[in-house]
């Protein structure tokens, strides 16, 4: 079956479906989604957006949070783009319908503070920005003629001139036409056709054991475009929230930044705050300086934990501002009005990613990536806490402008998937078994604290494990667990080669054998063509 777009856009985020509709009152788009629209990243998304909303604050504040944060990595001219487009985001998303948290006194909106950020600017609804910007666009995408919406389909493959047509970078330039696409409901691989193809896929937190991300985070957006030949960047730095709810009933769920912001604490069990012993900034450093701090006091005293106490505070004032938070820890049985709350760090955020231009575009002709898939340059070597939401509207909207200046393009018959040569799978316990051992060593390996040795344990051991799955790709017919395997491998591999490249501590990455910061801060950029890719 062969379906035929004008604009393509895989995942359906923030970033995907705000691009979906900037463009759709002119463009046939088609927006892919692995599971139900609804989720994804940025549906979890707590902390909020951030953004220069009020003459307290300023657009030169905000560029320097985010360019200290990212530890001399950021791209000072994509910073101000994004930091510049904060107010027209705001708006943008008031006039699609979201009812952002307002002051009680004079109906402003309410602005709150998170670590790294010299002034409240963080637009919010309630603890569940994400959730509630997510439900909105979704009703206006639903709405809208032009998008057709595939729900439950998953991506295997870009489909590129030069994959096509046998051609290489000396035959012309390579051309994204569209993907292959698997229906999970049906097991058959469909075509799509598109004159445009945007990666919106959200990030790749699945690669961990722990993280904070859905379990539709598994990188597909990046090895898809590694593989079709695009550079990737910066994909060491992986961002580890500081503050994941320990609990064995609770799954990946967050304790916003936010409430460090309003005061939380970061205690030992006897009590003790422990972050002054780490920096000034106490509970308000940058993430990768709390992970650190508490991955620190945990290994040096054995714990299996810290604890964040908010107790302090009126429940009222707990309640008001952190109602989902409030709410699910109680049916665990933490009332955080009377007692703190048992965390740890997990992975949240990757901060590298496919390469692109300031109008979203990548090393291929119509192919972009948006949103966490993309490394802009914007969030360097560790995101400043509520610029990611900020960066997917500010990137949906260059990218749509982008397309229409570039007007409509010829659609080329694309042949259809062949399995001719495949069966049925005879063991799938192969995947499963594969999936949780990359996942434990990713984590025990390639963590917040890392050295060469266990880096290249790591790599060592997902050379191991490609052959296995790659064997397992060539002979058998592909589905949902088999394409995400394949897609976590590729980038595990590449996040580690990005850690071996770096030999320095800078961000979100540590390493014990180069703690020190080297003089010039130098971006990791990897090349299809200087690498055998791992699963072709």
């Amino acid at each position: 079956m062969n379906k035929v777009f004008d604009v393509l856009i895989i995942g359906s985020g923030l970033a995907g479906q705000s691009l979906a509709l900037r463009l759709a009152d002119d463009y046939r788009v088609c927006i892919l989604s692995k599971r139900e629209l609804s989720m994804s990243a940025s549906n979890w998304a707590q902390g909020g957006i951030a953004a220069v909303v009020n003459s307290e604050d300023s657009l030169e504040a905000h560029i320097q949070d985010t360019l200290v944060a990212g530890a001399g990595l950021c791209d000072s001219e994509v910073t101000r783009m994004v930091v510049t487009n904060g107010r027209a985001s705001i708006e943008w998303l008031l006039q699609q319908g979201v009812n952002f948290t307002r002051e009680a006194e004079d109906d402003r909106l309410h602005l709150t503070r998170e670590g790294g950020h010299s002034h409240r600017r963080v637009v919010h609804v309630a603890d569940a920005t994400g959730q509630a910007v997510q439900t909105t666009l979704t009703e206006r995408v639903r709405e809208h003629p032009n998008i057709t919406i595939l729900e439950h389909h998953i991506a295997v493959d870009l489909i590129t001139t030069h994959k096509l047509f046998k051609q290489t970078m000396s035959d012309g330039p390579n051309r994204c036409l569209g993907a292959y696409v698997l229906n999970n409901q049906t097991g058959k691989v469909i075509t799509l056709s598109s004159q445009y193809t945007v990666m919106a896929t959200g990030g790749s937190g699945k690669v961990y054991l722990y993280t904070t991300n859905p379990d539709i985070s598994t990188g597909d957006g990046i090895a898809m475009a590694w593989r079709a030949g695009c550079r990737v960047a910066n994909l060491e730095f992986v961002q580890f929230h500081p503050t994941c709810l320990y609990h064995p009933h609770a799954k990946s769920f967050l304790i916003s930044e936010v409430l460090r912001g309003e005061g939380g604490l970061l205690k030992l069990p006897d009590g003790t705050r422990f972050m002054p012993w780490h920096d000034e900034r106490a509970e308000l450093a940058p993430r990768d300086v709390v992970a650190r701090a508490i991955d620190f006091e945990m290994k040096k005293r054995g714990l299996d934990c810290v604890y964040l106490d908010i107790s302090h505070k009126p429940l009222a004032f707990i309640q008001s501002h952190f109602p989902n938070i409030y709410q699910r820890c109680l049916q665990l049985g933490i009332d955080i009005s009377k007692q703190p709350i048992p965390v740890v760090p997990a992975a949240h955020y990757t901060c590298g990613g496919v390469m692109t231009d300031m109008q979203a575009r990548t090393d291929i002709d119509r192919l972009y990536a948006i949103g966490e898939t993309a490394c802009t340059g914007l969030h360097g070597a560790n995101r400043l806490a509520s610029n990611s939401l900020l960066e997917c509207l500010a990137f949906s909207k260059s990218c749509a402008e982008n397309i229409r200046a570039s007007g409509q393009q010829p659609t080329i018959t694309l042949p259809n998937w062949d399995e001719s040569r495949v069966t049925d799978a005879d063991e799938e316990v192969l995947i499963t078994h594969t999936w949780d051992e990359l996942r434990r060593f990713m984590w025990n390996y390639v963590g917040i604290v890392r050295t060469t040795k266990r880096l290249s344990r790591a790599l060592h051991r997902i050379h191991m494990l490609r052959d296995e799955v790659h064997e397992f790709y060539s002979n058998f017919k592909v589905s949902h667990d088999l394409i995400e395997l394949r897609n976590l491998l590729q980038v595990a591999e590449l996040i580690v080669r990005s850690a071996i490249e770096r030999h320095e501590s800078r961000g979100l990455h540590f390493s014990k054998d180069y703690p020190d910061l080297l003089a010039e801060a130098i971006p990791t950029v990897l090349t299809p063509e200087n690498y055998t890719s791992l699963l072709d």
